[in-house]
């Protein structure tokens, strides 16, 4: 089995303004320099073509915040796979402020993940749990039915990329400790082994993601099945996001 390529990844949501974000993209200069890694940055759609062309040459990878499944159709106000192509080589889909807010489903997300891999975008499909989900105890359970429902029929390329992000964690400052998050990323890889087989499921990268800092990062991408993070309000930093991506290029030399 080839080595696992680590992932850095940021989202910046619903933040920044053009002047922002040309100056987010400056900051992150450098940041190719630093080995074993691949890096991923989410802005918003309005700005996707022009970050894309401010990094066209820094070796970062620009994704898109979510898609729609159809290639085009009257569906006002969403994004299809071809545009994003145009633009972006990678999508996040399922995160959990589109579960929640938006009313995603498991049936949609599994229809976007079959979408985005027939048009060449690499997808990172986010799952995880509620606060009162981990309390009762389900945080298995959870995973257990994201996964299943999520990647029910599809193929699985070597190096599918899923992302584990508690909701309890997202945004709130308390990260998951990186023994819970190894748990969590481990039931995920042998529920991929499970409906798959075990050879696809080592192949499977997958991320940490809530109030992932310089300072935690490299503790999470030590874990043996955690391979980087998906990060939120840190990557509004440069600094802080360059410092995240050398934390777990170090964790995983």
């Amino acid at each position: 089995m080839s080595k696992r390529i680590p992932v850095s990844a940021g989202n910046w949501k619903m933040n920044g303004t053009n002047a922002e974000v040309d100056a987010l993209c400056d900051g992150l200069a450098g940041i190719d320099q630093i080995r074993g890694v691949e890096v991923v940055v989410a802005p918003s759609f309005l700005q996707l073509a022009r970050v894309s062309d401010k990094l066209a040459t820094s070796g970062v990878h620009v994704a898109g915040q979510n898609m729609h499944a159809a290639a085009s159709g009257a569906f006002t106000g969403e994004v299809s796979p071809t545009q994003l192509r145009e633009v972006a080589g990678w999508v996040l889909l399922g995160h959990s402020e589109r579960r929640q807010h938006f009313c995603e489903s498991e049936e949609a997300l599994n229809d976007k993940v079959r979408s985005a891999l027939e048009h060449r975008l690499t997808p990172i499909l986010c799952v995880g749990e509620q606060l009162h989900e981990r309390e009762a105890g389900d945080t298995e359970a959870v995973l257990k039915r994201q996964i299943a429902l999520d990647l029910d029929e599809i193929y699985l390329p070597d190096g599918f990329v899923i992302a584990y992000e508690p909701v309890w964690a997202i945004g709130t400052g308390k990260a998951a400790s990186e023994v819970e998050a190894q748990d969590a990323c481990a039931y995920i890889r042998d529920r991929v082994s499970q409906l798959f087989d075990p050879a696809k499921a080592n192949t499977i990268r997958i991320l940490y993601g809530g109030s992932v800092k310089p300072e935690n990062a490299g503790t999470f991408a030590a874990q043996p099945d955690i391979d980087g993070a998906l990060v939120g309000g840190a990557s509004l930093d440069a600094e802080s996001f360059k410092g995240i991506t050398q934390a777990i290029a170090d964790a995983k030399r």
